[in-house]
């Protein structure tokens, strides 16, 4: 079983920056994808970035040049640097991992983490 706890979610004035960590527990093999996702009030959660055990990225449109994701792989720990945050970026930010054991994928959530920017 494999557990994801979120944090570093926080108030920010637009402009500012925050650091959000998901630290994974238990088997995350050695081919996984990592990813954060983010929902806003009255939105499907979208895909904010992803990043897959051989470092290679993928950003959502509104996010690139703003946000970077990386992972510390010694620390089963993924990043997510957010700078230059907008009111838009308000939501709660979820930590996802696809895990892939004897080729088997299994998909598993935490528990989400809230950032608010205000204008």
């Amino acid at each position: 079983q494999v557990q994801l706890v979120e944090s570093g979610g926080d108030s920010v004035q637009a402009g500012g920056s925050l650091r959000l960590s998901c630290v994974a527990s238990g088997n995350i093999g050695s081919g996984n994808v990592m990813a954060w996702y983010r929902q806003a009030p009255g939105k499907q959660r979208e895909l904010v970035a992803l990043i897959n055990s051989g470092g290679s990225t993928n950003y959502a449109d509104s996010v690139k040049g703003r946000f970077t994701i990386f992972r510390a792989n010694a620390k089963n720990t993924v990043y997510l640097q957010m700078n230059s945050l907008k009111p838009e970026d308000t939501a709660v930010y979820y930590c996802n991992a696809v895990i892939i054991v004897s080729g088997v994928a299994r998909g598993y959530w935490g528990q989400g983490t809230q950032v608010t920017v205000s204008s």
